[in-house]
C-alpha cells in the first residue's frame, strides 16, 4: 500500500487547476453574447492546462500506486465526463457561440472532462486495499 505521505498532491493541484478553467468558462459564459475580450479566459486555461500537465507528470512518477484501479474507474470516468462536456458544448454552439469564445470554452471543456476522472480514479485507488 502506499504511504499517504508519499502521495503528491493531486488532488489540491486538480482543485486549483478546475478553479482557473471554471473562472475563464463564467467570465467568457457573462459576457456572451457581446463581444468579450479573450486575454483573461485564455491566461486562466493556459494556468489550467499547465496545473494538468505538472498533475499528470507527478502523478506517473509514483511508485506502488493501485493502477489498474485507477485506469478502471478513470477510464469509466472519462467516457460520462466526455459525454457531459459533448452536451454543454452542443448548447453553446446552438446558442451560437463562435470564434474564439467557441475555442477558448471548448478547450476549457476538455480539460475538465480530463481533469474529473483523473481526480476520480486517483481518488479511487489511493484508498484500493487491492486483492
Amino acid at each position: 500500500m502506499t504511504d499517504e505521505r508519499r502521495l503528491p498532491p493531486v488532488t489540491q493541484v486538480a482543485m486549483a487547476s478546475l478553479a482557473l478553467i471554471v473562472s475563464g468558462g463564467i467570465y467568457l459564459s457573462a459576457h456572451l453574447p457581446q463581444h468579450v475580450s479573450l486575454t483573461p479566459a485564455v491566461i486562466l486555461l493556459a494556468g489550467s492546462i499547465g496545473l494538468l500537465a505538472i498533475n499528470l507528470t507527478m502523478l506517473a512518477r509514483v511508485k506502488g500506486f493501485r493502477w489498474g484501479r485507477f485506469a478502471t474507474v478513470a477510464r469509466w470516468s472519462l467516457v460520462a465526463y466526455l459525454v457531459i462536456a459533448g452536451m454543454i458544448e452542443y448548447t453553446f454552439v446552438r446558442n451560437h457561440v463562435s470564434g474564439g469564445a467557441l475555442v477558448v470554452l471548448t478547450l476549457s471543456l476538455l480539460v475538465f472532462a480530463v481533469h474529473v476522472p483523473t481526480l476520480i480514479g486517483f481518488t479511487v485507488a489511493r484508498y484500493d486495499v487491492g486483492d
